[in-house]
């Protein structure tokens, strides 16, 4: 099978940090530049297409030719540039080797993946590439030195364009390099084709309410103003804003205060009586609403049909292999809690502020809930909504075998109630609103949310244990009991430290359950992994695992990795509960990507999906009904597992 490897540089005037590439690519003026290019991993070769070369026939016959698969780093950006161009390539034959360095546990970036994986420095992404692009790729602003052009060409500075090619070149030999070295560690085909179910759904898009949308952005900017006008005219402050001036004022009125951060303001409101300490802290938690960006992203990155496409980012999780967000981020959508809906998106979309403002009252917080709802479906088409009940509470109840837990989902599937009526030892059908014993619920629930993981007393408040008034003696009790009555679920987290500690150890492979831990390395290339077999065939993978004595003497498993805090490439410890967790939402991962090519195959369209949640773009006769059924259908590598989905149909997206 021939290969092809490529890299292209592009010019658009369109931003596509705030857009998108898929945005980017649509605009009038978008064109190619540079085409680099390599063959089977000879020499790379480089054409000028700005200057006037073309691409050779072999390449464009190469481009579509089902015997050669075509290699880039991030190759949907490649994909659907090419056919935005005129190009035509199909998907099926593209892989990606940023989606190969993500599977085997490296970051995302060429730059970066290049120097975690150990590349020598002449394999290396070049530098000077930020500058370049910033000068060649996007419009420069007209100034009387530049003779007030507003974009830079090859012949405005025939230096840099030279160092640009040699950019574009050397980025096909680190995305060969990179591949080189992850060979041996091949990423599942069906991963291969979910990638390319991912790339198509982006291109694909949602589409947005734009009335909606621009009459949110109308509305806010309205209250807003009359926010700080009325902020102003009690404060006498030129910026009430500000958080050093609000803080002077305030020290003024009596009210001496630390900061100005959210939860310290929070407390002050409802601490203060009414009067203008309070009313001027009112206006400025109102103020600090930032979901109005989410409309600024949606307007930034809706094409001329007002879709939004590239709002999925496959393998965005690293490791465990779940979906991140891009643009609008739907990871992190603001609840709704508005009981009239419809009414609120009436008054948004004929930017109605003051009847708003007179029916809801906080007018930011209405338009924060109302967010998802600017998400609507094709024209005679409808939503179909519908997540997995419960996902990681299933999971890992069939994972460690708890019995009782199974029993839980194959029968009511009141998880909250049950865990309550097992640690504290009150018949499940006391656990209902009007019986003293409903309290234990809010216990239940927070030691599920909290504790599977091996988490404690700090995962506990995390989870906002403190503010349902607990103790840390009661947190301490919980912690107690959860486990005590999950006591295969604890074992599971020691069984994978251990197995983790033997593998690095001996060598060995060590079979946890369904997951089976090894060791795998390259001696070519020195590249070395912890791997945990999932029962889908999929893998996940810890560089470079190696063992140090932890503070208590014992030996503990560390690995290279992307510290969440720092977001630097370091070495990272981990445990058993921790191991528990990347493999549940893993699998519960798998479980999601079943369903994806399941109603793949029923051919409904998914426009977006949400952690375990999928949103079908459907024909009215496409049921709910039909596709709950679809995913809680048995999956034939988790045998035993029980899955439940619930939903709605609307039109328009929403929290139920």
């Amino acid at each position: 099978m021939n290969t092809l490897s490529i890299d292209i540089e592009t010019y658009s005037s369109i931003d596509i940090k705030k857009a998108g590439a898929y945005k980017y690519a649509q605009s009038d003026d978008f064109e190619i530049l540079l085409f680099a290019y390599s063959f089977n991993h000879q020499a790379v070769q480089i054409i000028d297409l700005k200057s006037g070369e073309s691409i050779p026939e072999n390449v464009l016959f190469a481009l579509q030719d089902r015997n050669c698969v075509k290699y880039a780093y991030n190759a949907a950006f490649e994909w659907w540039c090419l056919n935005q161009a005129g190009i035509d390539t199909p998907l099926d034959q593209w892989r990606c080797t940023m989606v190969h360095g993500l599977y085997c546990g490296y970051t995302a970036g060429l730059g970066a993946t290049g120097a975690a994986i150990g590349l020598p420095q002449d394999k290396r992404k070049l530098a000077t590439g930020t500058a370049l692009i910033r000068y060649f790729c996007v419009p420069c602003k007209p100034t009387k030195s530049n003779g007030n052009r507003t974009r830079n060409l090859p012949h405005h500075a025939p230096e840099k364009w030279e160092l640009f090619k040699e950019y574009c070149l050397q980025d096909v030999v680190t995305e060969m390099a990179i591949a080189d070295r992850l060979l041996f560690y091949p990423v599942p085909e069906r991963e291969w084709l979910l990638w390319r179910y991912d790339v198509a759904m982006n291109a694909f898009g949602v589409k947005i309410d734009r009335q909606l949308v621009e009459g949110a952005l109308a509305i806010d900017a309205e209250v807003r103003q009359e926010l700080m006008s009325e902020a102003m005219r009690i404060t006498g402050l030129n910026n009430p804003n500000s958080s050093k001036q609000l803080m002077e004022w305030l020290e003024k009125q009596g009210e001496e205060v630390e900061n100005l951060q959210k939860g310290t303001v929070s407390q002050l409101v409802g601490d203060l009586e009414d009067g203008d300490v309070k009313r001027v802290l009112e206006i400025r938690q109102e103020l600090s609403k930032t979901s109005i960006k989410k409309y600024q992203a949606m307007q930034e990155a809706a094409g001329r049909d007002d879709r939004i496409r590239g709002v999925s980012f496959f393998y965005g999780a690293n490791r465990t292999g779940r979906y991140a967000g891009r643009l609008v981020q739907l990871q992190n959508l603001p609840r709704n809690y508005l009981e009239t809906l419809d009414v609120a998106r009436d008054f948004v979309r004929e930017g109605d502020a003051q009847a708003l403002s007179m029916l809801y009252g906080n007018v930011p917080d209405t338009l924060s809930q109302l967010i998802r709802t600017a998400f609507i479906p094709s024209e005679g088409h409808q939503f179909v909504v519908s997540d997995f009940s419960a996902i990681e509470a299933r999971v890992i109840a069939w994972l460690a075998g708890e019995e009782w837990r199974l029993e839980v989902f194959k029968t009511h599937g009141k998880i909250y109630e049950a865990s309550a009526s097992q640690m504290f030892g009150v018949p499940l059908n006391t656990i209902v609103k009007g019986h003293e014993n409903y309290a234990l619920r809010a216990k239940g629930k927070v030691a599920e949310l909290a504790l599977g993981y091996q988490g404690s007393v700090g995962a506990l408040i995390a989870m906002g244990a403190d503010k349902m008034g607990l103790t840390e003696h009661e947190m301490k009790d919980i912690v107690s009991r959860w486990r005590n009555t999950s006591k295969r679920i604890v074992e599971l987290w020691y069984a994978l430290e251990n197995a983790a500690v033997d593998v690095l150890t001996t060598g060995q492979k060590q079979t946890v359950k369904c997951v089976t831990l090894a060791m795998e390395f390259d001696v070519t290339f020195g590249q070395e992994f912890l791997t945990i077999l999932l029962p889908s065939g999929r893998k996940l993978f810890y560089p470079k695992p190696h063992l140090r004595e932890n503070q208590f003497g014992s030996m503990q498993m560390h690995y290279k990795g992307i510290n969440q805090t720092s977001k630097k490439w370091e070495i990272i410890p981990t445990y058993g509960g921790k191991l528990t967790e990347n493999i549940v939402q893993a699998i519960a991962r798998d479980c999601l990507t079943e369903t994806l090519l399941r109603v793949k195959q029923k051919g409904w369209q998914v426009v977006f999906h949400v952690h375990d949640e999928i949103i079908l773009d459907a024909p009215k006769f496409v049921s709910l009904e039909d596709v709950e059924r679809v995913m809680g259908e048995p999956i034939s590598w988790a045998p035993g597992l029980i899955l439940k989905a619930a939903g709605f149909v609307s039109d328009y997206y929403m929290k139920d």
